[in-house]
Parts: structure tokens; sequence; C-alpha cells
């Protein structure tokens, strides 16, 4: 497989009014394209900062971060937060076609694009509805389709269902699974919960305390699409005890 996107010796240190604080050691990593990578760690190990660096939203302070050019040969990079930030003024199909609209994109065909992606979502039907009117899901269903406008090559993620309830985050696991699969788009994914992880990762890479490193990573390899009911059953059970061990949950 190639790969889409390589940290070599990425470091992140932050200036403060008390001294530097490091808060990424050294990190080395590569992910391949169309691979479903997760990342997990205590909170401030640097996840969300690694995230931002693959993203182009900060600047690494040490080492080199390659994204290499999608199948059409864009560097194009979509990114969902915990919060859907959604703009108040406009409609449903309205956000979801924002990045197309900054693009130049011409009006009738971004909103088609955007029409589309709202069934993908499963907010068929609700294109005119204001963020006001949906639920948390259904924002959150609305920031991802924002994110896919443009078809991007890779996909950033950060805690995007921390906020929903456990039914809600479930659905919308498998609905986030489903899209990557249609899309073959390269997903990084933040996430605290270790169900989340072993259920969407190719592999979960889990961070260390800070200053955050690679300290281990696991390879999930349950076929796909993944039902819910994979959850109770040993293999599973044996990937989430080994990784909350990693973590120090378990004595």
């Amino acid at each position: 497989m190639s790969v889409a996107v390589s940290c070599r010796g990425v470091g992140k240190v932050y200036a403060s009014r008390t001294g530097d604080v490091e808060a990424l050691s050294p990190v080395d990593l590569e992910i391949a394209a169309g691979e479903f990578v997760v990342l997990i760690g205590p909170s401030g190990c640097g996840k969300t900062t690694l995230l931002r660096i693959l993203g182009g939203l900060q600047q690494a302070s040490a080492g080199r971060m390659a994204l290499l050019p999608g199948a059409d040969g864009r560097q194009s990079v979509g990114f969902v937060f915990q919060a859907a930030n959604l703009l108040p003024w406009l409609n449903v199909e309205q956000n979801v076609a924002l990045p197309l609209r900054l693009q130049g994109r011409d009006t009738a065909a971004r909103l088609a694009r955007a029409r589309t992606l709202c069934g993908q979502v499963g907010l068929a039907g609700f294109e005119q509805r204001w963020p006001r009117e949906l639920s948390g899901g259904m924002q959150q269903r609305a920031a991802i389709a924002r994110a896919l406008a443009d078809d991007p090559a890779l996909l950033l993620m950060d805690e995007p269902f921390g906020a929903l309830d456990a039914l809600t985050r479930t659905r919308m696991n498998q609905e986030l699974e489903r899209l990557w699969l249609a899309s073959g788009a390269t997903v990084v994914l933040v996430t605290h919960s270790i169900t989340e992880a072993v259920m969407l990762a190719d592999r979960i890479v889990l961070m260390s305390p800070r200053p955050g490193r690679v300290q281990a990573i696991v390879d999930v390899k349950f076929p796909r699409p993944r039902r819910p009911a994979l959850e109770g059953s040993v293999e599973f059970q044996a990937i989430a005890s080994d990784l909350r061990r990693l973590l120090g949950e378990e004595a």
C-alpha cells in the first residue's frame, strides 16, 4: 500500500510564561492510503496537537511531516471537530456546501454535491433546516458531510462523537465506517473511547503521557463492516483489555 502520511521525528514545544512545554516528543509514524488509524492516550498527551499538525493547522517544532497527494493528485484534507461548528445563518445544505463555495465552485454544482452528501449521511429531507433545528447527532452528520464535500484524501477527526449519548455514538460509528468504506479516504481519528477505537480502527496508535510519543501500535484485523455485536466477542474484549492495561486503567 502507498503511504498517505509520513511523520519523521515530529515534535512540538509550546512557549508559556513559566517556560517551554514539550507537547510532543519526536513521533515517527506512517499511515497508509485508505487506512483508518485511531489515536488514543491520556488527556494532554498530544493527540490533538499531532492531528492539527497533520492537518496543517499547526507547525511542528521539529521533524518533518509529509502528506502525499491522493489519487487525484491533490493534498486535500477534511477536518471534523468535537463541536459541529455549523454556521447558524446557513441551512444544512449551505453549511455542507460551504467549502465548495469558498473555492468558487458553481452554485448548482456545489448544492447538488451537498444534497448528495446529505443523503449519504442520513440527512435527506433536512437540507433546508437550520442548525438549531437539528439534534447533536444530526449536527455531526452535517459536519461530516461538510468535511467530505471536497472529496478529501485525508479526513481528520478530533473526538467527533464525544458529546453524544451512547446509543447515538454507536450509530454514528457505524455510519462513519460505511462512509469511509465508500469514500476510500485515509482517516485519522482521535478518541478517548477504547471501544470506539477497537470498533473503527485498522490500527490503534497508543500515545504516552506528555510529552506524547508513540508507545504502542495495535493492529485490529476484524472483518468489515463491523457490527455492534462484535463488542461482546472474546477477541474484541481481549484487545480492549490490553489497551486498558497499556493505558494504566487496570491494576
